[in-house]
């Protein structure tokens, strides 16, 4: 597959680079950012950390405002984060900030108009590891994270996937999609009003019935205005006390949902998943 260098920046001696695509899967054109720490090389393959962002950003959000690549140089991991949502005239789109572009929420969507682009799942899970493994000096030991909405999307995908990933994190997840008001809106439009189809992408009825584990951490702000009526960490607390996985959620006092919480833990997360993706 072809794809397209849109910028590059020097960054902690690796590079950080943003490129563009025609997806199969998502029926549109995509974009996605890069950051190869420099140890990567085409004699060393270094491992990937996919990061799926939340309502309304795109790769640029966490490039820019996280504060990762520092210790990703020194750790010698790879980060990739694709935008949130296939995007175009052609693709359908909602005035609100919680539906379509900006809020592909990370399933495979089954219904009109929605099905014709928004299948998220499968191409962060399929197609862009594919072109990333293809293009670039990376292997396939890869870990998964991301933030509210991309929390969401990088527990269930971890949970479904568990061959895939060493290890996966959250900040701030949608932790029972299914019981709280971005989730219902979201899956009735992708995926319709039988709510049976929905559990395939609520992190808390997957965990709680879950017979393979990766290492996860959670971390939550505890001055999250979201915390109560959106996120809901409680409930994938008490759903990896039934299976017994191996969740770790912190809580962490005055954070509230920004990026000012996620650029004060990302050092955490990161040294967390090179203890997985090293070994």
């Amino acid at each position: 597959m072809t794809i397209e260098n849109l910028s590059i920046n020097k960054s902690f001696g690796g590079w950080h680079k943003q490129y563009s695509h025609d997806s199969k899967v998502l029926n549109c054109k995509m974009r996605f950012a890069i950051y190869l720490p420099p140890q990567a090389s085409s004699t060393n393959k270094v491992p990937v950390l996919y990061w799926l962002s939340g309502l309304t950003c795109t790769d640029e959000n966490f490039m820019q405002k996280a504060g990762a690549q520092r210790i990703a140089a020194e750790l010698g991991i790879a980060i990739v984060a694709p935008d949130t949502s296939p995007r175009g005239e052609d693709v359908a789109n909602d005035e609100a900030y919680d539906l379509g572009q900006g809020a592909g929420f990370y399933v495979n969507a089954t219904q009109a108009p929605w099905d014709r682009h928004y299948h998220m799942y499968d191409y962060v899970v399929n197609e862009l590891p594919e072109i990333i493994e293809a293009a670039f000096p990376v292997s396939s030991n890869r870990a998964i994270s991301g933030h509210s909405m991309g929390g969401h999307g990088a527990l269930t995908i971890g949970l479904l996937n568990p061959e895939r990933y060493r290890s996966m994190s959250a900040f701030s997840p949608i932790c029972n999609p299914i019981n709280c008001t971005w989730g219902e809106k979201a899956f009735t439009a992708y995926l319709g009003k039988d709510k049976t189809t929905w559990q395939k992408y609520d992190a808390s009825e997957l965990m709680r019935q879950a017979t393979q584990y990766i290492p996860a951490m959670v971390d939550q702000g505890g001055a999250d205005d979201f915390l109560k009526e959106q996120l809901k960490p409680e409930i994938l607390e008490s759903a990896a006390k039934v299976s017994g996985y191996p969740l770790k959620v912190r809580i962490h006092q005055g954070y509230d949902h920004s990026y000012y919480f996620i650029s004060s833990f990302i050092e955490d997360h990161l040294r967390f998943h090179a203890g997985y993706l090293n070994k």
